[in-house]
């Protein structure tokens, strides 16, 4: 009798510590189901909608987050450069290559946190109304710590960060061919020291 108690309470203890253990795991973690990856761009179309799954549910509850819907835009985030590298602030980027349409768009650098890691003397986003383009109607902008002519996102600090390219009143957050949507490459220039 005392041997079906002790198994009896190992085996919940093992249910319950493994199940609260691989809902932490998920939470934490940056994957959610329906991810869109285009290039090194990632999107969840479904985040914050009724239609994301229970765990990004729990992630967007817990985060108090303040997701786009369908039809308000979609947000893209890269962490990595073409080359599959880490974005690191000290090194200098060039994000160039075509948008898709989009009513507004914004391009801004995060830290682990979500917040701005932009100098105080400068703006913390760049936005489609004030950016240089290109003759063929394609963007190019600088992302770094040091000054560069033309457009250019400042950065802040050191260590990893994320680009988070948000596109409103877009076609492309309720259209079925997302993955198929042309978004710019991150590509590394050169590191300091």
């Amino acid at each position: 009798m005392l041997k079906t108690i002790f198994l009896t309470a190992l085996t919940l203890a093992i249910a319950i510590g493994g199940g609260a253990a691989s809902v932490w795991l998920v939470v934490e973690r940056d994957f959610e189901f329906g991810t869109v990856t285009i290039g090194n761009w990632t999107a969840y179309p479904k985040r914050g909608t009724p239609a994301a799954d229970p765990y990004s549910k729990a992630r967007f509850s817990r985060e108090a987050d303040l997701a786009l819907g369908y039809a308000e835009g979609l947000v893209f985030t890269a962490t990595r450069d073409a080359s599959g590298a880490l974005l690191r602030r000290e090194c200098d980027y060039r994000v160039e290559g075509s948008l898709p349409p989009a009513r507004f768009w914004t391009l801004s650098a995060r830290d682990a946190d979500g917040g701005f890691i932009a100098p105080d003397d400068s703006v913390p986003a760049l936005h489609s109304y004030a950016l240089l383009r290109q003759s063929d109607n394609t963007v190019a902008t600088t992302v770094s710590r040091n000054p560069v002519p033309g457009n250019w996102l400042a950065v802040d600090g050191s260590g990893a960060f994320a680009l988070v390219l948000t596109l409103y009143d877009t076609a492309v957050a309720s259209s079925a061919r997302i993955a198929d949507v042309e978004l710019p490459q991150v590509l590394r220039e050169g590191c300091d020291g």
